[in-house]
């Protein structure tokens, strides 16, 4: 009986947050798409609302589908205790941030003054009991914290797949991440032959490709246990899922039938050659070069932070083919061959030269820029037909691209948690438990409680991927609230375990290292809420989410 009241309670939350959304998105409106369609330039004058705003919807998108993962729970008599104080906790606490603040970053907060919306926040506010905390906490020392995995998913077969990949991590990764990451080590060779034998590069595509076909939300759920272990793991999948889409989508049949079984088998790996040194996020701002010559282009310009590249045997390569100030529509996609390169060698190829960028975390892979200075490559290189197509066959991927990386912020997120609850059950002061102490547990139940809340919005999109629905703005909620949580909880962590946490050979500060780069990477939070602002404001007849 208590289930259904709080079903029911989840439920109306939802609304609640839903119906504030749409309030905060037509003062929106009003300030920036006077004429009905958004317009940049005040979309940029009042940026800090527009970002508030995208924040709110995100806000209201994790309540929706935490309030779906109970419903479903129920249903199958499945929301004990755990659950229970994990869904009214968290959605009791995102509401109250929206009635009174959400933190876009450490310093910036969007409120309901922002929109001129503080006289009508009262029906939003929720008060947070702060005992159900510390119950979560109780009951997360009786059970483990593995007790919250078997919560997650409610499809057996992906609960079975998280199972097999949390196992295999925990053997074949965990007790070496320190280690590689002190020495900046490459992932091993052997490990990638292990995850190509699970499947990990072909994890989305279909079974007549080579693929597992297994989906969107199997992936978020593999991806999430890798990067629980290390985040490097975790990522060697990234780039050879964008690899996979970009040539299912955009090759040539005979592209397709020359790459897409090796990079799924892991024979290929793939590296994504995008980012310019000043261009960022700015892809129509892109200055590398492919000029045609007979039947080759030759490609001249510089890139950086290129993962994985000295390894990779293909490099995905943006490039201009059109005149200079052509935008998007001057951009296109190269599928260049690369021999593979070592420490002596990183790049044994004419008219290519690079150098690693040392890092503070993410190291598994290493990052580096490169320069091409007339290398030459076959035109059937050109991704599909036509060139100037290169800018859209890239947006065709990121929705994956955005959904991957959440997931893998939420293996970071999750490693966080369960080092600082470890150590906070063994580490005594004044003689218990510091897990006792109400300052430390309750960052550790936030730490699991947000944690949940945003895998649920992560899986809802994830399927929302698997059955063909637009999920662009929706896969950028995702990764927006993962990284923050990322972030969070290796910060919290890190102060869970004190000075012991600071040291080099601690993981944890290995964990905060690898959670800072989350939040900038496949679009720094500000972009991200940037596009998810105009996005929604776009969608003047189809609403989000969060709807």
């Amino acid at each position: 009986m208590a289930g259904s009241m709080e079903i029911d309670t989840l439920q109306s939350r939802a609304q609640i947050a839903g119906v504030y959304a749409a309030k905060v998105r037509e003062r929106l409106l009003a300030l920036c798409a006077p004429s009905g369609k958004p317009d940049t330039g005040l979309l940029n004058r009042f940026q800090h609302q527009a970002h508030g705003y995208a924040w709110i919807e995100s806000y209201a998108a994790a309540i929706g589908a935490v309030a779906h993962w109970a419903e479903t729970l129920e249903g199958a008599g499945r929301f004990g205790r755990a659950a229970q104080l994990i869904a009214m906790a968290g959605t009791g606490e995102y509401l109250a941030q929206m009635a009174s603040a959400i933190a876009m970053s450490q310093d910036e907060y969007v409120r309901p003054s922002d929109f001129d919306l503080q006289g009508e926040t009262a029906g939003i506010m929720v008060e947070t009991a702060p005992e159900a905390r510390s119950e979560l906490a109780r009951l997360l020392q009786q059970a483990g914290v593995d007790s919250l995995v078997d919560l997650i998913d409610s499809d057996s077969t992906l609960t079975m797949v998280r199972s097999q990949f949390r196992a295999f991590a925990n053997r074949e990764i965990a007790p070496h991440a320190q280690d590689w990451h002190r020495r900046n080590q490459l992932l091993p060779t052997d490990l990638i032959g292990k995850l190509a034998d699970l499947g990990v590069f072909g994890l989305t595509a279909p079974e007549a490709d080579g693929g597992s076909g297994l989906g969107v939300a199997a992936m978020c759920a593999v991806t999430e246990e890798l990067s629980r272990s290390y985040i490097g793991a975790g990522s060697l999948g990234t780039r050879s899922e964008i690899a996979v889409e970009l040539i299912r989508k955009g090759g040539t049949e005979a592209q397709k039938a020359r790459w897409l079984k090796p990079i799924i088998s892991g024979q290929i790996l793939p590296t994504a050659v995008f980012t310019e040194p000043g261009a960022g996020s700015d892809l129509a701002s892109l200055t590398t070069r492919a000029e045609r010559d007979g039947d080759h282009f030759v490609l001249y310009g510089a890139k950086t932070w290129i993962t994985h590249a000295a390894r990779a045997d293909l490099m995905l390569v943006l490039a201009r083919t059109g005149e200079a100030g052509s935008g998007h529509n001057g951009i296109s996609m190269f599928l260049v061959k690369k021999p593979r390169g070592s420490d002596v060698d990183p790049f044994p190829l004419p008219g290519l030269s690079g150098s690693e960028i040392p890092v503070l975390g993410y190291r598994g892979m290493r990052e580096y820029e490169l320069a091409f200075d007339g290398l030459r490559i076959p035109a059937s290189a050109l991704l599909g037909e036509f060139e100037g197509e290169g800018f859209r066959q890239l947006m065709a991927t990121f929705e994956l691209a955005r959904i991957q990386t959440a997931a893998r912020a939420l293996g970071v997120a999750q490693n966080a948690f369960e080092l600082a609850f470890s150590y906070a059950c063994e580490r005594k002061q004044f003689g218990r438990a510091i897990i006792e102490f109400p300052r430390v547990h309750n960052k550790l139940t936030w730490m699991a409680i947000e944690t949940m809340m945003v895998r649920q919005l992560v899986l809802s999109v994830a399927r929302r991927k698997e059955e063909g629905g637009r999920c662009d703005v929706e896969a950028g909620m995702a990764k927006l609230l993962a990284a923050r949580v990322a972030w969070s909880c290796a910060d919290n962590a890190l102060q869970i375990h004190g000075g012991a946490g600071y040291a080099l050979e601690s993981p944890v500060s290995r964990v905060l290292c690898d959670a800072r780069i989350l939040n900038i990477f496949e679009g720094a939070a500000e972009i991200q809420a940037q596009v998810i602002a105009r996005g929604l404001l776009g969608r003047l007849v189809s609403p989000p989410l969060s709807n």
